[in-house]
């Protein structure tokens, strides 16, 4: 099989990046990633998102230090989804200071948080969200 493109036209040059840890398979965090973004992940070895409220890349870390370690990528069928898995260095990888930002879970028609704060978010990002 030859070289394949990643598909970035169909979310108007952008491709969700479901992060996920490589030891446990714990899903970390999901972003968007556009062909910048892209390149410099695999140049960096650091995951780099595109951040579509900023209009601006962000390498996950930049401000907390929580950086997220490429291991392995795999891509979709459809070549428009990307599965990175990493190592997660620091404690926790969600701005709110929970070990995934899936720390949410649905019970009845409320969500409820499903687990202890890992990190002091305000510590970290100086007070903000």
């Amino acid at each position: 099989m030859g070289a394949m493109e990643l598909d970035f036209q169909k979310l108007d040059g952008l491709l969700p990046a479901v992060v996920q840890d490589a030891a446990t398979g714990r899903v970390l965090m999901v972003g968007f990633m556009n062909e910048e973004a892209w390149r410099k992940t695999r140049d960096t070895g650091n995951v780099t998102f595109y951040s579509r409220t900023r209009n601006k890349l962000w390498t996950k870390g930049e401000t907390s230090g929580h950086t997220l370690v490429v291991k392995e990528i795999s891509t979709d069928c459809d070549l428009d989804t990307v599965l990175i898995q990493v190592e997660a260095l620091g404690p926790g990888v969600c701005h709110e200071g929970y070990q995934s930002c899936f720390f949410r879970r649905l019970e009845g028609d409320t969500w409820s948080v499903s687990e202890e704060r890992v990190y002091d978010p305000a510590a970290v990002y100086g007070g903000a969200k």
